[in-house]
């Protein structure tokens, strides 16, 4: 399983920018394995990840933003499903991974 991060390199908007960052910054300090895919460069991911955004979380208005987090093709949510999921001590179920990768298991 992979989990896909739809992001815009050449933004114009400071709050996606840190939304990307603050997302990718998690998954890299919990080493959770993941791919960027810049929907600026690649016209044929921003598509697809518009076709694979459920309609009833799509916005009222224009495009959803970046980011937009998949777990290979199964939508996992936008920034603010992501946040949520962190207040709520949830990422992993959000991500649909089984449970923390183990990294610090020597404590005992």
């Amino acid at each position: 399983m992979v989990i896909k991060v739809y992001i815009a390199s050449s933004s114009g908007s400071v709050a996606v920018k840190k939304h990307q960052q603050a997302v990718v910054g998690f998954l890299e300090s919990n080493r959770i394995s993941f791919q960027e895919v810049d929907i600026t460069m690649m016209e044929e991911q921003r598509l697809w990840m518009y076709r694979n955004i459920p309609r009833d979380k799509l916005p009222d208005k224009g495009n959803p933003l970046p980011p937009q987090i998949f777990n290979e093709d199964r939508y996992c949510g936008d920034y603010e499903a992501f946040f949520q999921s962190k207040e709520d001590n949830a990422v992993f179920a959000f991500l649909g991974l089984s449970s923390q990768p183990s990294v610090k298991d020597s404590e005992s």
